[in-house]
């Protein structure tokens, strides 16, 4: 199969690769419910050593820094109460975590959660969080200029692999909410 973006050696629907995904993102994928077919979406292996986004797109294509997002984990705080959602944007965008997100949330204060918070909680490699097997009840903000891309790149649960997916099929996840201004 060739990949519908970028230059990848091997690339294979994901539902026939779930071997190659943590967990909470296989199983996501075997209950999968979008109306956009799971087949659809693409594992694609990558090397790890080219994780970050301006090494990555120089070995994998020029072409995936304008269609490939970001999902970073959050942590919103009023008094006692920590509420955790994760946000995809672009790339080439960051988050408006202490505006959109701090208010969307209904924080005082919101931050990147810490590294051990974000794994720990998602069963997920930091650096390669992915929107789809987040945790059940998170709210996934979702940057519109994601949703409009015909094919998004993100992550797939580890860092040695990426996920190519339709991003109409994005918005359908658990939880998700199209956000206006979440990338800046």
């Amino acid at each position: 199969m060739r990949a519908p973006i970028g230059d990848f050696e091997h690339a294979a629907p994901a539902p026939d690769r779930l071997d190659d995904l943590v967990g909470p993102v296989a199983d996501a994928l075997r209950g999968w419910r979008g109306s956009v077919p799971a087949e659809r979406i693409v594992y694609v292996e990558t090397d790890p050593r080219w994780a970050d986004t301006a090494v990555f797109v120089e070995h994998y294509g020029r072409d995936l820094l304008d269609t490939s997002a970001n999902c970073v984990v959050v942590a919103g705080r009023r008094g006692q109460e920590t509420r955790l959602a994760a946000c995809l944007v672009p790339s080439t965008a960051r988050v408006d975590v202490n505006g959109v997100v701090r208010r969307r949330l209904d924080a005082r204060k919101a931050s990147f959660a810490a590294a051990d918070v974000a794994t720990g909680e998602t069963g997920m490699e930091y650096g390669g969080i992915t929107p789809i097997g987040l945790p059940a009840g998170w709210p996934l903000l979702v940057d519109p200029a994601v949703v409009d891309l015909p094919y998004v790149l993100v992550g797939s649960g580890w860092r040695r692999g990426k996920l190519l997916v339709p991003g109409k099929a994005l918005a359908e996840l658990p939880g998700a909410e199209v956000v206006d201004g979440l990338g800046v």
